[in-house]
C-alpha cells in the first residue's frame, strides 16, 4: 500500500520544472494589472478632468462654425440698403445687392432660378437658405409676387426666352448650307458652329443615314433649342435617299450604330424575325412588346422590308 501511494506521489524532474513554469506564469498574470498601472504615467490616464478641456474646445469650434455660417449669409446686412417693392422672380443680381444681399447670396438665388425654380409666394423666398431670418423680415413687406391667374400676368422667364430666340432668329445668316450634303469644314462656316459641333453633326448624320427634317439637328449632343434657333435660318435640307436598314435580313452589326434603338430593341426585332419569319408590313413591329408607336414612327423612314 505504501509503495503504491509513493508511486502516485513521486514527481520527476521534468514534471517539477513544468510545475515551476506554470506557477511563474500564474504569478505574472496576477501581477500584470499592478505592473501596467505603475508603468503608465498619470498624465496618460483618461478621466473626466482630462476630457473636459477637449469638450470645451469642440463646443467652442461648433459655436465658431455656426457663427461663421451665419455671418457668411448675413455679411451684407449691416451695409446700407435700399428697400423698394420688388418681384423676386428674375430680379437682377444688382437689385438683390441693393436690397442688402451679398453677391454670393444673390448668385445662389439666380442659380435656383436657372434650374427652373420660381417664387410663387413669399414663403418660397423665406425658404431660401441664402436669406437669413432677419433679412427676410426686412424684405417681406416689399415682396410683390403677381397672381399667375390674373389676366395681365405674363411669365417673364418664358417672355425672356422667347425674346432671346426671336433675337437669334432675326440675325442675318452669313451662309446657307444643306445639312445633308455639307462636310465638317463647311459646317464651320455657319455662325455659331465650331469644329466640335460640325464634327458631331456629320457623325450623327452618318449614324442616322441622313436627315429627313431639320429639327433632327437638335438630337445632336449639345445642340439645344437656343443653338438650333440660331442656325436654323442658315441651313436647308435636301430630299436625299436615306440609308435604310432591311429588317428582314439585317444582322446586329448592321443595326448597332443606329441611334434611335437600344441594343435590346435591336435584338428583339431580329429575334422576332427568326421566330416568326419575315416582316410583311411595318405594322408587324407593333407586335414587339418593347417597341411603342412613337419609336416605330421615328424609325420608319430608316426601315425597309426588301
Amino acid at each position: 500500500m505504501n509503495q503504491k501511494l509513493k508511486h502516485y506521489l513521486e514527481i520527476t524532474r521534468k514534471e517539477l520544472r513544468g510545475i515551476i513554469v506554470f506557477l511563474i506564469i500564474l504569478l505574472l498574470i496576477y501581477l500584470t494589472p499592478y505592473l501596467f498601472e505603475k508603468l503608465i504615467t498619470p498624465s496618460s490616464k483618461i478621466t473626466v478632468e482630462t476630457l473636459d478641456p477637449q469638450i470645451k474646445d469642440i463646443e467652442s469650434f461648433d459655436q465658431k462654425g455656426e457663427k461663421s455660417t451665419k455671418e457668411n449669409f448675413s455679411q451684407n446686412e449691416n451695409l446700407q440698403t435700399v428697400l423698394f417693392n420688388f418681384n423676386p422672380n428674375n430680379l437682377a443680381i444688382e437689385d438683390w445687392m441693393k436690397l442688402g444681399l451679398s453677391e454670393k447670396q444673390a448668385r445662389t438665388i439666380k442659380n435656383y432660378e436657372a434650374k427652373g425654380g420660381r417664387f410663387k409666394t413669399k414663403a418660397d423666398v423665406e425658404k431660401m437658405y441664402s436669406i437669413s431670418a432677419s433679412t427676410y423680415e426686412k424684405l417681406a413687406p416689399y415682396i410683390q409676387i403677381p397672381d399667375e391667374n390674373s389676366p395681365g400676368f405674363k411669365d417673364k422667364t418664358l417672355e425672356m426666352n422667347t425674346a432671346k430666340i426671336e433675337n437669334v432668329k432675326s440675325t442675318s445668316p452669313k451662309v446657307i448650307l444643306d445639312i445633308n450634303k455639307a462636310d465638317s469644314a463647311e459646317f464651320t462656316q455657319i455662325k455659331g458652329i465650331g469644329p466640335a459641333f460640325a464634327s458631331r453633326i456629320v457623325k450623327y448624320r452618318n449614324r442616322l443615314g441622313g436627315f429627313y427634317k431639320k429639327e433632327q439637328l437638335q438630337e445632336v449632343w449639345g445642340l439645344d433649342s437656343i443653338k438650333y434657333a440660331q442656325i436654323e435660318n442658315q441651313t436647308i435640307i435636301s430630299n436625299i435617299q436615306l440609308h435604310q436598314i432591311n429588317i428582314n435580313n439585317c444582322t446586329f452589326d448592321e443595326f448597332k450604330t443606329f441611334p434611335y434603338l437600344s441594343y435590346k430593341q435591336m435584338n428583339a426585332i431580329i429575334n422576332y424575325r427568326i421566330q416568326h419569319g419575315d416582316y410583311k408590313a411595318l405594322d408587324d413591329l407593333n407586335k414587339i412588346m418593347i417597341l411603342n408607336t412613337d419609336v416605330i414612327k421615328k424609325i420608319a423612314p430608316y426601315i425597309t422590308l426588301k
